[in-house]
C-alpha cells in the first residue's frame, strides 16, 4: 500500500522539526514536502536546525525548505502538518481544509471551533468523528488540533481518575520550559538563574482546553466536563520538559495504592491499536521520592518514535480530600509534534484519509 503524502508546515521551527523527526520513514506516511516563509526559501534543512537530541538521516539534513505554496500542497498532499505561528496558522489552516487537505495542527487558532476536536488519542478518540461535521469542507478536508503543551501532559492522568472516580476540582501549577514559547524561546538574560511567572493565555487555555477534551462529543456538539481546573503556569530554564503539579478532589477517596494502580494500568485505543508513535505504557508512575525530574524522565515512553511520548507521575500522596501529583511530559514532543502525528496514525487507521 503506497503511503500517504504529508506536507510539513513551519519546517525550520522547533515543532516542524520535531515533525521531521517523527516522520522520517514512517510507515503510513510520506513527507512531500518541508514548508516555511520565503526569507527560507531554497536553504537545507541542515542550515538550520534547531533540535540537537535526534541524528536525522543524510538524505533529510539536505531537503530544501520551500516557501508555502497552498496550490500545490493541496495538488500534491492528503495532509498537511502545521507548527506556523497561531496567527498565520488560522486562516492558512482553514484555507487548506477549504482546499480538500486533512490539517493536524500544533496551533491554538481552531481549538474552540465548533465541531473542530482538541484531540488526544487516549483520552478522547471517539471525538474524531466531529470531523464528519466541518461542514464547513465538503472536499475531505478537515481540521483536528492539539492540545495545548501543558494540557496534553496530564490529560491522560486526568481522564483515568475522573473515569474511576469522577473528578471535582483539579488546581495545577505549571513549571514549563524555555522551548514551549518556540525558538529561541525565552531571552537568556531573562531565564537564566530566574522564574517567569507569566505565560501569555496559558493559563485560559488550560481551564478550557482541559473541559472540552475530557467532555463528550454527541449530538454534533462539544459537551464540556463539568469538574473545576485553576492553573498557574511559570516558564523555568529548563530546556524541554513540563513539569506539572497537580493537587485535586474527587467524587471517592481510593487509597494511594488503588490510585496508582488505576494510572499504572491506564492504555487508551492507541495502544489497543498497535499505532507507531503510541506508548506501551502512556502513563509511568516513578516510586522514588525526588522524580519526575525532567533530566531523567523527559524522553520517557520508549525508543524511536515512541521516546517522549509517555507522561511520567510521581509523589502521589493524599492529604485530607486532595491528592497531590507531579506529572511531567514532553512539551514538543508528546505536547507537540508527537501529539499530533498521533492523531494522523488514529486518522489513518480510522479510514478518515
Amino acid at each position: 500500500m503506497s503511503k500517504v503524502k504529508v506536507a510539513v508546515l513551519g519546517a525550520t521551527g522547533m515543532i516542524g522539526q520535531r515533525f521531521i523527526e517523527m516522520l522520517e520513514d514512517h510507515p503510513y506516511f510520506e513527507m512531500e514536502g518541508l514548508y516555511a516563509s520565503e526569507r527560507s526559501e531554497g536553504k537545507r534543512l541542515g542550515d538550520v536546525l534547531k533540535v540537537r537530541d535526534h541524528v536525522y538521516k543524510d538524505e533529510t539534513l539536505d531537503r530544501r525548505i520551500e516557501a508555502m505554496d497552498l496550490d500545490k500542497i493541496s495538488k500534491n498532499c492528503r495532509i498537511a502538518f502545521s507548527g506556523i505561528p497561531s496567527d498565520l496558522a488560522g486562516p492558512t489552516e482553514t484555507e487548506l481544509a477549504e482546499k480538500g487537505i486533512g490539517v493536524f495542527t500544533n496551533a491554538g487558532s481552531h481549538r474552540m471551533d465548533k465541531n473542530v476536536a482538541i484531540l488526544i488519542p487516549e483520552v478522547n478518540p471517539q471525538h474524531i468523528e466531529s470531523i464528519k461535521y466541518q461542514s464547513t469542507y465538503d472536499n475531505g478536508g478537515f481540521i483536528i488540533t492539539n492540545a495545548n503543551c501543558s494540557s496534553t501532559g496530564i490529560a491522560a492522568p486526568l481522564a483515568a481518575l475522573n473515569d474511576a472516580y469522577g473528578l471535582k476540582q483539579v488546581f495545577i501549577s505549571t513549571y514549563q520550559a524555555l522551548s514551549g514559547a518556540g525558538y529561541p524561546g525565552v531571552p537568556s538574560l531573562d531565564a537564566v538563574g530566574n522564574v517567569v511567572p507569566f505565560i501569555k493565555g496559558e493559563e485560559e487555555k488550560m481551564e478550557t482546553e482541559l473541559a472540552k477534551m475530557l467532555g463528550k462529543y454527541e449530538n454534533k456538539q462539544f459537551k464540556f466536563a463539568d469538574f473545576k481546573v485553576y492553573a498557574n503556569c511559570v516558564r523555568v530554564p529548563v530546556v524541554d520538559g513540563h513539569l506539572e503539579s497537580l493537587t485535586l478532589s474527587m467524587d471517592s477517596e481510593p487509597s494511594i495504592d488503588e490510585l496508582t494502580r488505576t494510572l499504572e494500568n491506564f492504555k487508551g485505543e492507541p495502544q489497543k491499536l498497535g499505532l507507531p508513535s503510541a506508548p506501551e505504557h502512556p502513563i509511568i508512575v516513578r516510586k522514588e521520592e525526588n522524580r519526575p525530574q525532567p533530566a531523567f524522565d523527559v524522553f520517557a515512553g520508549g525508543t524511536g518514535r515512541t521516546k517522549g511520548m509517555a507522561v511520567t507521575l510521581g509523589r502521589i500522596r493524599k492529604k485530607d480530600e486532595f491528592y497531590k501529583i507531579f506529572a511531567l511530559s514532553h512539551n514538543t514532543l508528546r505536547g507537540g509534534a508527537g501529539g499530533s502525528v498521533l492523531n494522523a496514525e488514529l486518522a489513518y487507521v480510522k479510514k478518515l484519509i
